[in-house]
């Protein structure tokens, strides 16, 4: 098992057993709030998570899939700077942690950052709850970036100063945020870090602040790593359509029973932009949408950095590229490193 796949097995693992002692009907009302507020119907300037039964709640609920996104999201950071890896990470608004365990399987030990087990962690978050809960599962954790953390309560908006870091992330927190907290805290991430990863919800309204985010992280002398080929503006007509992709998340029988599904997954959407101030390669395009199978053929919806929007279309006759196409998923990186892309084949 690598070790990505290991930090998400442990964090399972950890979560396993949070709502015993939690009365169902309890947990059942914080879902509802909590789903409220996770589609932005009552964004807020005060804490969500209110006591341990809140958390409980949310960390089984949300952490899963807040997990498997910023995932998606950091996986895209390390495609474009291999060479790289954070000896410093502070996730602001943080919560129970998600986003810490996400860097935890994208750089397992602090590996290129600063050496085996250098890496250096803080989780920010105003509900103390959340933190102590986040806390006792970094405990479990059996990584040192994890287990040695600090989780600081902090205000999150208008006057935070965050320490220099490699990697600030900002996950599922803009929409909770006043216009002015919001823009504050991009341009505190922009100054801090390294690397700023913002992700949140995919839907039209979590794209608009993603967008807004990354015009703030250009204007503070940033560059876009990922999802984008560039960091000129984005090729889509405000209104028409939003950028968004979708990570895959297991859940366990809790999970289930917490969100009322039966199905054994469920594909979490999101929207996000990775930033930085150092050296990276962005893929040439990235695919926006999931790919479409055609008779001897796949359609491949394209974010491009040269073209914009564009539809590509892959056939037998191109053959290394086409077996590469029928592998592609929604938001990988276009052609792959290892296929070049060549032009049909003859016969």
């Amino acid at each position: 098992m690598n070790a990505s796949l290991r930090t998400a097995e442990v964090l399972r693992s950890a979560l396993a057993g949070l709502l015993d002692g939690v009365p169902p009907s309890k947990a059942a009302q914080a879902v509802e709030r909590l789903i409220a507020n996770y589609r932005g119907v009552t964004p807020t300037g005060t804490p969500l998570l209110r006591d341990r039964s809140d958390v409980a709640a949310y960390a089984a609920y949300r952490m899963p899939a807040t997990f498997e996104a910023v995932r998606s999201a950091l996986d895209a950071l390390a495609d474009a700077a291999p060479g790289w890896a954070p000896g410093s990470h502070v996730d602001v608004g943080g919560g129970t942690g998600a986003a810490v365990w996400a860097t935890e399987a994208t750089w397992s030990g602090g590996e290129g950052g600063g050496g085996a087990g250098g890496r250096t962690t803080s989780v920010l978050d105003w509900a103390e709850p959340a933190l102590a809960l986040g806390r006792e599962l970094a405990a479990e954790s059996g990584a040192p970036a994890l287990r040695d953390a600090e989780w600081r309560r902090t205000r999150i908006g208008t006057g935070l100063k965050l320490p220099e870091c490699d990697l600030v992330t900002v996950s599922y927190v803009l929409g909770e945020l006043t216009d002015a907290d919001r823009g504050a805290l991009v341009a505190e991430a922009a100054r801090a870090g390294q690397a700023v990863v913002i992700v949140e919800p995919g839907t039209p309204d979590g794209y608009a602040r993603v967008i807004e985010a990354r015009d703030l992280l250009i204007g503070a002398g940033l560059r876009v790593a990922a999802p984008c080929p560039h960091s000129g503006a984005c090729p889509i007509e405000p209104g028409t359509d939003w950028c968004h992709f979708a990570a895959r998340v297991s859940r366990s029988s809790l999970h289930r029973q917490v969100k009322g599904g039966s199905l054994a997954y469920e594909d979490e959407k999101f929207s996000y932009v990775a930033a930085v101030r150092f050296d990276a390669e962005p893929v040439r395009a990235r695919v926006t949408r999931k790919p479409q199978t055609r008779k001897g053929q796949m359609l491949l919806d394209l974010c491009t950095e040269k073209d914009g929007l564009r539809r590509e279309t892959v056939s037998k006759r191109h053959g290394p590229l086409y077996r590469a196409a029928r592998d592609a998923s929604w938001g990988d990186g276009w052609p792959p490193h290892d296929v070049p892309a060549s032009a049909p084949e003859s016969g």
